[in-house]
């Protein structure tokens, strides 16, 4: 039987089937991964999602693992062997972007005591639930995430436009936004 999935699924590119099935919308409440996946997306600006997946296990080896506490602590020696490296999108706004959101990250961890704390408090700590029938009824932005977006660049943040603020939330189950005649949706939904 075949397995009806969002519209946006690549079907020949099973890292990006992978990725839908077992990953996209599932509540992500682990600090260490909520801070790759806020990298990750604004890594993602302006390219494709499947550019991104498959340099992801580059990005975890290069990024000491998306550890926070590391990334903050990034020298211009580490900077350049950043922007050397072909496995990651070599742009050096990026890469100070992550360093620079390593070291908000570990500030908005110690005022809130979890940044999983800070962002699930968009959402009143849990999943918004959409019935979107079609991929064209799904919004690139929410009064949600611009809000989220918003106060995220006033504490200094870089690279958390409102669309991947979105896609942040998307991403880490904030939303529910797999289409109602997904296969996932349902299982997202409780």
């Amino acid at each position: 039987m075949d397995l009806t999935r969002c519209g946006w699924v690549n079907l020949n590119e099973p890292i990006y089937v992978n990725y839908h099935d077992e990953e996209w919308g599932v509540p992500v409440h682990d600090d260490h991964a909520l801070f790759e996946r806020l990298c990750l997306e604004g890594a993602q600006a302006g390219l494709s999602w499947l550019t991104i997946l498959r340099k992801r296990e580059n990005y975890r080896a290069a990024f000491d693992g998306f550890d926070p506490a590391l990334v903050a602590h990034y020298d211009e020696a580490k900077i350049a062997d950043l922007l050397a490296n072909p496995g990651i999108v070599r742009n050096r706004l990026k890469i100070h972007a992550a360093i620079n959101n390593a070291q908000k990250f570990l500030a908005l961890q110690a005022e809130f005591g979890s940044f999983d704390r800070y962002l699930w408090d968009f959402v009143d700590g849990k999943t918004v639930q959409n019935t979107w029938k079609s991929l064209s009824e799904i919004p690139p932005q929410t009064e949600t995430s611009q809000r989220m977006s918003k106060d995220l660049l006033k504490r200094g943040f870089k690279f958390v436009g409102p669309t991947i603020c979105y896609a942040t939330m998307q991403a880490c189950g904030l939303v529910n936004d797999h289409t109602v005649d997904c296969f996932r949706h349902e299982a997202m939904s409780g």
